[in-house]
């Protein structure tokens, strides 16, 4: 288990198995675990299976999972515990609020072109069946507000990310938030780039419903997500997809939904990767993440030459995306050295990202590395 004393950034690396093994720069797609983490999920399990058939009840201990995972989920992103539904993953999270809408012909979806996949299919999927999905065009990783107000004047669902998986940047979500509830279209934000990395309370940003994941920043395991929707707002929502866990009581007909977000739970799922979520949510906690991943992340851009730099030259996460001329070859690169990080499809780029676990020698070796590519 982790130390129950304030974490230091370099405490944390060393309890990361992967991180001894070469230069971890890509967060943004996947956090490598504490093994205290992943002990945490393999100790549930080992209850589950071994002890709890007999000595408890396998469903009551799995829920109690669940009820705890809740709590810390809610307290750590600002919200209460009924606000919360525990998922698979943040796209799992977007398909649940996208399901759960009445859809007609003609209404109207606006995301952005900044959208990470998990933002984009669920909206390409009901296109098919009349709804218009409208894409605001940005510029360098920034939203224009008129522009994208323009666009929501008669939606009825925004979605849009909170950081970008892009360039790395900061959008406005209140102010995009509130632009949407002015038109009186539901707000949802994709904000897996956030935890772990970035403060994130939902009741700032005023969203009907928030969806991540703890398999980056947070460093947990992956199948650890979790949608947070307001409690009004679930109220309003029916979701497709209905399980025991769903509704109030099983075996009622007819049946009612949970109240609050537990309505998009569904059945027998797996607690061990929300077992690791809360235990990465207290490790993270205790570490000092933000101004260092910000100084690293600095400390990259700075030695990017400027025309190279497709991010902002004072980061704003610990996203840094850079131009190349060959994204997948320097990658490829790269990892043959022992330095691990992505290209992307848009921009063609490459992407680092700077956690705060990483070391100023890491980003040295990066930019080192890089050097050719100039």
């Amino acid at each position: 288990m982790q130390p129950s004393t304030t974490t230091t950034p370099a405490e944390l690396r060393a309890d990361i198995p992967a991180l001894q093994q070469g230069t971890y720069l890509n967060f943004g797609a996947h956090g490598p675990s504490p093994k205290y983490v992943v002990d945490a999920a393999d100790e549930f399990v080992r209850e589950h299976e071994y002890e709890s058939p007999i000595g408890d009840h396998p469903y009551e201990t799995a829920f109690r999972a669940f009820d705890r995972t809740r709590e810390r989920v809610a307290s750590f992103v600002g919200a209460d515990a009924d606000e919360i539904a525990l998922t698979e993953s943040t796209t799992a999270g977007i398909n649940a609020v996208a399901n759960a809408i009445d859809w007609q012909p003609g209404d109207v979806v606006v995301r952005t072109d900044l959208e990470h996949p998990a933002g984009i299919l669920p909206w390409q999927r009901l296109e098919r069946d009349g709804v218009e999905v409208r894409v605001v065009e940005t510029e360098a990783g920034r939203v224009d507000l008129e522009r994208f107000a323009e666009a929501v004047a008669d939606a009825s669902v925004v979605c849009f990310s909170a950081v970008t998986w892009t360039h790395g940047t900061r959008l406005p979500v209140a102010d995009m938030v509130d632009i949407a509830h002015d038109a009186g279209a539901l707000a949802l934000v994709d904000a897996v780039q956030v935890p772990g990395q970035l403060p994130m309370d939902v009741r700032e940003w005023g969203a009907d419903a928030v969806a991540a994941a703890g398999h980056k920043w947070l460093l947990g395991l992956w199948g650890g997500g979790f949608l947070y929707v307001a409690r009004d707002v679930a109220e309003r929502l029916e979701p497709r997809t209905v399980g025991y866990r769903s509704v109030e009581t099983p075996s009622a007909d007819p049946y009612e939904y949970a109240a609050g977000a537990r309505r998009f739970e569904v059945g027998s799922a797996n607690p061990a990767p929300h077992v690791a979520l809360r235990e990465a949510i207290d490790a993270i906690d205790d570490v000092e993440t933000e101004d260092r991943v910000r100084r690293l992340a600095g400390r990259l851009a700075d030695g990017v030459p400027a025309d190279r730099l497709l991010s902002p030259s004072t980061p704003e996460s610990g996203l840094v995306t850079i131009d190349v001329d060959d994204p997948a070859a320097t990658v490829e690169r790269l990892a043959a050295d022992g330095i691990v990080l992505r290209d992307l499809p848009s921009p063609n780029a490459i992407r680092a990202s700077v956690h705060a676990v990483n070391t100023e020698n890491e980003v040295d070796r990066l930019l080192e590395s890089l050097q050719p590519e100039w």
